[in-house]
């Protein structure tokens, strides 16, 4: 299951980020976006989702939120 998938307000463990792209893993490292780290997706929007993660929010698109697997 991916994060376009989720409930609104309810935590899930990430399993796994499945991509290919050295710079998005990176990035989404640096968001403390990785395998066994708890997230939470606040809600759900036309283009995307917003999550949190650790003591942040962010506001991913529909395609990187695919690719985070729950």
């Amino acid at each position: 299951m991916n994060l376009r998938q989720a409930e609104e307000g309810k935590e899930y463990i990430i399993k796994n980020i499945n991509t290919d792209d050295e710079e998005l893993d990176a990035f989404l490292f640096s968001l403390g976006c990785y395998s066994g780290e708890p997230i939470t997706v606040v809600s759900h929007l036309r283009g995307g989702c917003i999550v949190s993660i650790k003591d942040g929010r962010y506001n991913i698109d529909k395609q990187l939120a695919e690719v985070i697997e729950i």
